[in-house]
């Protein structure tokens, strides 16, 4: 993959591709052109079919060359903004049309941290991993464990990028409250059945 980054660099210096600029436009800043992590990768550009057609020459050059074959299955050209010509330009890499807010790598890109789309990952994992010790019968010290592993197993990078929304905190609050009073009932009405089985036993044993 690093040689797919230094062609797709050397396209983009040749000024075969256009990338975004990052930072002040009075300064220099940087361009982006592509971003690449183990196999998965996005590139950026202009909705120009030349340019298009410059990432489909690196691409057929990278299989040829490294033998490594480009899902097209799993590729999707996503347009920001209104892009009249969307399909054809689809066309020229064979690979479908995709849109706006999309998940790369866990990550939602395109929305907002105010969404709620954006949280739901975090609060299904959250909910089916609490879900998974309701048949459990825990004591006071188990319950402060279940409660702090399952808080530490939020996602921390979520959380270094985004302000979490009050109604996520509330939902997660919800959550996990509820399932606290869940397993504390469970636990208190099974200590009292058994010290009732206790004492009836014992009443039952006696003979006068």
């Amino acid at each position: 993959m690093e040689v797919l980054s230094r062609v797709l660099k050397k396209t983009e210096d040749s000024g075969l591709i256009q990338g975004f600029h990052v930072g002040p436009i009075s300064s220099t800043g940087i361009r982006i052109s592509h971003l690449l992590f183990a196999n998965n990768t996005i590139i950026f550009c202009d909705a120009s079919r030349e340019q298009l057609l410059s990432i489909r020459l690196v691409l057929t050059c990278f299989q040829a060359f490294i033998g490594l074959k480009v899902n097209v299955g799993k590729s999707e050209i996503v347009p920001i903004g209104e892009v009249s010509n969307i399909h054809n330009l689809a066309n020229i890499l064979h690979c479908r049309v995709g849109s706006l807010p999309m998940i790369y790598l866990g990550m939602p890109l395109g929305t907002s941290y105010k969404t709620a789309f954006i949280w739901n990952p975090i609060l299904e994992r959250m909910e089916k991993k609490l879900a998974g010790w309701k048949r459990l019968y825990l004591s006071k010290g188990g319950r402060l464990t279940l409660l702090k592993s399952t808080l530490s197993s939020l996602s921390t990078y979520y959380l270094s990028l985004f302000t979490v929304p009050k109604a996520v905190v509330m939902r997660l609050e919800r959550s996990i409250g509820k399932m606290a009073l869940e397993i504390w009932t469970r636990n208190y009405s099974s200590m009292a059945e058994g010290y009732g089985h206790e004492i009836w036993g014992g009443e039952m044993g006696l003979e006068h």
